[in-house]
Formats: structure tokens, C-alpha cells, sequence
């Protein structure tokens, strides 16, 4: 692993930890705030990940899910009168949820589910948080989902060189260096 993705996973959790030991007012604010965090820093992840592996097809890649991602989320939104269920205008579909989702999706497609398994578990904690701080009906979290993971999943190819990945057995542990050719 590389010094500026160890320092990108350093700055993540240190985020992450911010977030847990934050004092705020309500459950609910705490777990909205956290959403936020997160529907931002996944995408810079996913970027930051292409940045790191030198991987000049995969922001291409990323890019053009991300854009078709936000097209097709905000042509649903201001299409479709949905009402959210505080009350607020343009709920179909979740933009945090299908950005999230793209990027999660991207990560795993382009680097493997050892990189997308933590991806997926932030994408849903923000998908989770939109709907417990009354933003958005859970039927507008899963379209929101499916887009993401569709978007990325059309513009997505696996990365085609080294790769690190942890090698858990009965009785080893260890990281294992791999490349596709």
C-alpha cells in the first residue's frame, strides 16, 4: 500500500472517530451529520484511490458513472413530485445515496471487495441516515441505491495492475501482491 493511501485511510477513520466522539444534541443530528460526512468522502476516496494507483482509466471511469449518476438522479428529482417526509420538495430519488452508491460501486468494481466491502457498509450508513433524519422515504434510498450501483456498474472495468489485498487462512495472516494483466 502506498503512502498516500495509508494517509487517505488515516484521514477516513480519523473522520469516522471525530464523528463518533462528537457531542451532539440528538441521536438523530449525530447520524445525519455522520451521512453527510460520508456521502462526501466517499466519493474523494474513490478519486483519491485512482489518484493513488496512478490510474488515469479508472477516474475516467469514475467520472463518467458520476455523471450519469447525478443526470439521471436530478432529472428524476425535479420530474417526479415527491414530497419528503419533512414536508420538503424533490424527495425521488436520493442524490446522497445514489452518489454514494456509484462511488462504493466504482471502488468495488474497479479495485475488488476488499476495498469495497468498507465502501458498501459507509454507503449504507448514508442511505440509513437520510432516512432516520426524516430527509427522504426508504423507497427514494433504494432507487437512489440502484442507480448508483447501475451507473457505475455500466462505466466500470477491474483495475489492471498491482493489487494489494489481505490473505486471511486457518492459520496465517498476511497481505498478498497480485497484478492483472
Amino acid at each position: 500500500m502506498s503512502n498516500f493511501t495509508y494517509r487517505a485511510h488515516v484521514i477516513f477513520m480519523s473522520l469516522l472517530f471525530c464523528l463518533v466522539l462528537s457531542d451532539a444534541a440528538e441521536a438523530s443530528d449525530g447520524v445525519e451529520r455522520a451521512g453527510e460526512i460520508l456521502q462526501l468522502a466517499l466519493p474523494a476516496t474513490a478519486a483519491g484511490l485512482a489518484l493513488a494507483f496512478h490510474d488515469r482509466d479508472g477516474f475516467v471511469q469514475f467520472s463518467e458513472s458520476g455523471a450519469v449518476t447525478l443526470g439521471v438522479t436530478y432529472g428524476l428529482k425535479y420530474s417526479i413530485d415527491a414530497t419528503r417526509p419533512n414536508g420538503g420538495q424533490h424527495s425521488f430519488p436520493s442524490g446522497h445515496t445514489s452518489t454514494s452508491f456509484a462511488s462504493a460501486e466504482f471502488i468495488r468494481g474497479r479495485y475488488g471487495w476488499s476495498y469495497g466491502i468498507p465502501a458498501y457498509i459507509a454507503a449504507s450508513f448514508v442511505g440509513y441516515s437520510r432516512v432516520e433524519s426524516k430527509q427522504h422515504h426508504t423507497r427514494d434510498v433504494i432507487a437512489g441505491a440502484v442507480i448508483g450501483i447501475g451507473s457505475s456498474y455500466l462505466f466500470t472495468t477491474p483495475y489492471k495492475g498491482w493489487r494489494l489485498e489481505p490473505q486471511v487462512g486457518s492459520a496465517f495472516y498476511g497481505i498478498g501482491c497480485s497484478r492483472c494483466f
